[in-house]
């Protein structure tokens, strides 16, 4: 009888581009919950007033959504809320169903 197993030499290209596109989904679905934080923290720093002895005027007003979008993906970085991980879930199953 002749043995049908292949040849784990061939198997791991496939495994790699399984890796790389779900790499890829990790990195887009934290993309997207770090922009979902980013705009759900946005009006918390609204009604905050740029003056006093530490304020940073003018130009911390044009600054602040690029410190609000930081803070974002930092939240994202030390385990966020958990939307990446629904969002991941769900593309994949996409991508499964178009397939």
């Amino acid at each position: 009888m002749a043995d049908l197993t292949l040849p784990t030499d061939l198997l791991k290209p496939v495994g790699q581009a399984v890796g790389a596109v779900s790499d890829k989904a990790r990195e887009t679905a934290e993309a997207f919950e770090a922009t979902f934080l980013a705009q759900m923290m946005k009006p918390m720093f609204e009604g905050l007033s740029t003056d006093g002895p530490f304020g940073g005027g003018s130009a911390e007003q044009t600054w602040r959504s690029f410190l609000v979008d930081e803070m974002a993906k930092k939240t994202v970085a030390a385990g966020g809320i958990g939307l990446a991980s629904s969002v991941m879930s769900e593309m994949l199953k996409m991508q499964e169903q178009s397939q």
